[in-house]
């Protein structure tokens, strides 16, 4: 039995179900293996997309970083000397109270060393929100421009004193031309300051040896015994004993020196070298104790002692 070719020359069988043929798929079935579009009614809108959380403000992070430090506003016035009003100010983003932004720079850095932050972080962010960061050279320039203001402001002596002496020259002329030269010249020298001198030193007299007066003691009380020595052209031994056995002098009484003693009953005098000695004794003057190099022991109470 032969079977017939198809039209087209295919001479396959058409029946689908036969083993040489594939089985071919319909244009509904082949649509239905693509993933079709979302629509766009489907997409959610744009303002319930989730965005990044805001980052907190300088001031937020300050005032966060204090309070887990379990500082107060005081206690970060206190170690940073940023005063408290400013402090609160700084934790409120409110920089204007720091003076300038090179105030606020600095309270910034002081701040977050205090309650533990990067305190380089928050002034680049600062410099980043406020502005671009100081110039280096800036204190530097304050500096000096100050500095030249101090300068103009001083006075210029060498101007005045040329005034000065223009002043006078001027005068001068005037008086010597009115005919009062003679006066000017009288009050120049009068105005003139005489040089100071030295006020001289007190002279003491000493009276001679043979010139016997009562002046060198004549205060002496009555009722006790005064005696004065005095060396003259000469040294002496000396030894005074007062009426108790005391010691008063025992040494040398170099020329030109004197001593003076004084007891209620009596002093017991003894001269290595009775010449050199001049006597005082209760207002009257003795004159020289004895010959030089004489040793001699006087003893004397109160009263006239030429009288004993």
């Amino acid at each position: 039995m032969t079977i017939g070719k198809s039209p087209h020359g295919d001479n396959r069988r058409s029946d689908p179900a036969s083993p040489g043929t594939a089985p071919t798929m319909s244009g509904a079935s082949a649509l239905g293996r693509r993933r079709p579009p979302v629509p766009a009614a489907f997409q959610p809108p744009a303002d319930i997309v989730p965005t990044a959380a805001p980052l907190p403000t300088i001031g937020r992070i300050l005032a966060t970083a204090r309070i887990d430090a379990a500082l107060t506003v005081d206690q970060v016035s206190t170690a940073t000397r940023v005063r408290v009003p400013i402090v609160h100010a700084i934790e409120g983003d409110d920089f204007s109270r720091c003076g300038g932004e090179f105030y606020a720079r600095g309270h910034i850095r002081a701040i977050a060393k205090a309650v533990g932050v990067d305190g380089d972080a928050l002034v680049a962010r600062y410099d980043a929100e406020h502005g671009d960061a100081p110039d280096p050279a800036r204190p530097t320039q304050i500096f000096e421009a100050g500095r030249i203001r101090t300068e103009r402001r001083r006075p210029n002596w060498t101007a005045a004193m040329v005034a000065a002496i223009v002043a006078v020259v001027a005068l001068i002329g005037f008086n010597l031309l009115s005919g009062g030269g003679g006066q000017a010249a009288e009050t120049k020298v009068a105005s003139s300051p005489l040089p100071s001198r030295k006020a001289s030193p007190p002279v003491t007299v000493r009276p001679s040896p043979t010139q016997r007066t009562e002046s060198p003691i004549a205060a002496a009380p009555a009722d006790k015994v005064t005696v004065k020595l005095v060396a003259q052209d000469g040294d002496s031994w000396v030894s005074a004993i007062d009426s108790q056995g005391n010691t008063l002098f025992q040494k040398n009484l170099r020329s030109g020196e004197d001593q003076t003693f004084t007891d209620p009953k009596q002093i017991k005098l003894v001269l290595g070298n009775a010449g050199a000695v001049h006597l005082y004794v209760n207002g009257k003057d003795l004159g020289p104790a004895g010959e030089d190099g004489q040793v001699v022991r006087l003893t004397y109470t109160p009263g006239d002692p030429e009288a004993a």
